[in-house]
């Protein structure tokens, strides 16, 4: 992810970053689901999507703390 990706999922609300983790864990699924029935090409997507949603989950535990 590069840092101007990084800055907008910090400029998101709240409502917007748990949309986005609903999406990223449906992303999720479907890659799973892909490598399970030997139809996923890009194995690595995988572990993008995980680190995508670590990110999310960050950004949403910092703000909770400094409330």
């Amino acid at each position: 992810m590069k840092t101007n990706e990084l800055t907008e999922l910090m400029t998101k609300s709240t409502d917007e970053l748990d949309t986005d983790l609903k999406n990223k864990k449906t992303e999720l699924f479907n890659l799973r689901f892909q490598l399970a029935t030997g139809q996923l090409q890009n194995t690595s997507a995988i572990q993008r999507v995980k680190r995508d949603i670590a990110r999310v989950k960050t950004i949403i535990r910092q703000r909770e703390l400094k409330a």
